[in-house]
């Protein structure tokens, strides 16, 4: 267990998204990538980057995009126009973390924002924007933006935010996190306790650290309250919290792009780092599994993925259709207009209907299907990994895995999410058809 680090002259290490006072998190089933990161197969370190970054880079490079600096934000808003990253997705944390945590606390919180494949964190007053882009092959690449005026701007990799960003709570590969946490006396020798969390996190236990804003009826949840020098540490664990339309009068919001923290977002956020993860992790189990077809250590007539890799496509078709899914305890709304840009990004199908259309009553997404089905690193593993995940979602969506916890996918949602499926996933297997039990 980690002792309280700030104000002892340690130097905390980069945690791009919640806190750096992890020391337990809820326990999660599934396994981890055990190999190396510079395994002949990854080349985490010296292979080629494919990502959104590398292309806002060479565009820069290349004269064809510009980047406007601003006195108060500094590039953060051309860099969210140049990967079309939307302010609304703004969620902010004042849990002091990253080795920007002398910057970090509730009077002056961090700003994280969102797309599909990066999230983009600025601090006001930071030297730095840090960000944290899903490469098409290597996972999470981590990189920073210096905040001073140049003529072109260049995004400078990071690869030290693997110190927090390479664990056992990123599935061995380097990966996201949102961690919650507990409040923590000022007491020097007190210890400091959080938590990984995604959609299947009960709500009570979410955010401790973070601000959340939204519409809803009381109820309880971690976020909200100081985490820092507090009196009592458990005072406001599981207590009612009322809704906070937005951050208005909580702190000075000079420099911010938005009044919000939005609760929608953060819980999109939330089941995304966790979804990116998995991604990486079957696409390197893959790549292992090839490179010893290539050196002749597996047979190749009749090639067949071994047993881990499947087992990894049950844990990734598990997590990708919602299936332990924390209920909602109140319905929610969003208080930016995130609900409504995110869902408008679809696909859809004929009916309009799309995997980005939310629920919010009992559960996130009306159809429990992740929309990351769609993401460039998806689209790229290596088809035999694809292969697996899709026998293993066709055996669940029909009906043939019935048992718990895939009881919980009704009729109507394994019929619509298929109907969806088919008319917008063009690599969809031809067996994907109409189910009818």
């Amino acid at each position: 267990m980690l002792k309280k680090l700030l104000g002892s002259g340690f130097v905390v290490v980069l945690v791009f998204i919640g806190s750096v006072f992890i020391v337990e998190s809820l326990a999660q089933r599934g396994g981890v990538f055990r190999g190396s990161r510079d395994h002949d197969a990854i080349r985490y370190s010296t292979g080629a980057a494919d990502n959104a970054i590398v292309s806002l880079n060479r565009e820069l490079l290349a004269g064809a995009l510009r980047f406007d600096f601003d006195q108060k934000s500094g590039y953060l808003q051309s860099v969210l126009k140049g990967l079309d990253i939307p302010v609304e997705s703004q969620v902010t944390v004042f849990s002091p973390t990253s080795n920007q945590a002398t910057l970090i606390k509730s009077s002056n919180p961090r700003a994280i924002y969102f797309g599909d494949d990066v999230s983009i964190g600025w601090v006001r007053g930071a030297e730095f924007l840090e960000v944290a882009a899903h490469d098409v092959q290597q996972g999470v690449v981590f990189y920073t933006l210096r905040q001073a005026k140049t003529q072109i701007p260049q995004f400078v990799r990071e690869d030290q935010c693997l110190a927090c960003h390479l664990t056992w709570d990123t599935l061995g590969v380097p990966g996201l996190q949102v961690i919650s946490t507990f409040p923590l006396t000022a007491d020097p020798n007190a210890y400091a306790t959080g938590f990984i969390s995604d959609h299947r996190t009960s709500l009570r236990d979410r955010w401790g650290g973070w601000y959340v804003t939204g519409r809803h009826q009381p109820f309880p949840h971690m976020g909200n309250v100081e985490v820092v020098d507090v009196e009592d540490a458990d005072a406001s664990v599981g207590t009612m919290r009322t809704e906070m339309s937005s951050l208005a009068g909580l702190f000075d919001l000079d420099g911010f792009l938005s009044m919000h923290s939005d609760v929608v977002a953060l819980m999109v956020l939330e089941h995304q780092v966790h979804m990116t993860n998995l991604i990486t992790r079957i696409g390197w189990e893959a790549r292992r599994v090839l490179y010893r077809l290539d050196a002749g250590d597996v047979p190749s007539d009749n090639f067949q993925p071994d047993s881990l890799l499947n087992e990894v496509a049950v844990e990734v078709v598990d997590y990708l259709l919602f299936v332990d899914e924390a209920s909602l305890v109140v319905p929610l709304e969003g208080s930016s207009n995130f609900t409504q840009i995110f869902s408008e990004r679809g696909p859809r199908d004929r009916t309009g209907r799309s995997l980005r259309d939310f629920d919010l009553q009992t559960r996130l997404m009306r159809y429990p299907c992740s929309y990351m089905i769609y993401s460039s690193a998806f689209d790229a593993l290596p088809m035999f990994a694809k292969d697996a995940i899709y026998e293993r979602l066709w055996a669940v969506l029909s009906g043939r895995e019935r048992q718990a916890p895939y009881s919980n996918l009704t009729f109507m949602d394994r019929q619509a999410i298929v109907e969806i499926l088919v008319e917008t996933k063009s690599d969809l297997p031809s067996y994907f058809r109409v189910v009818t039990s």
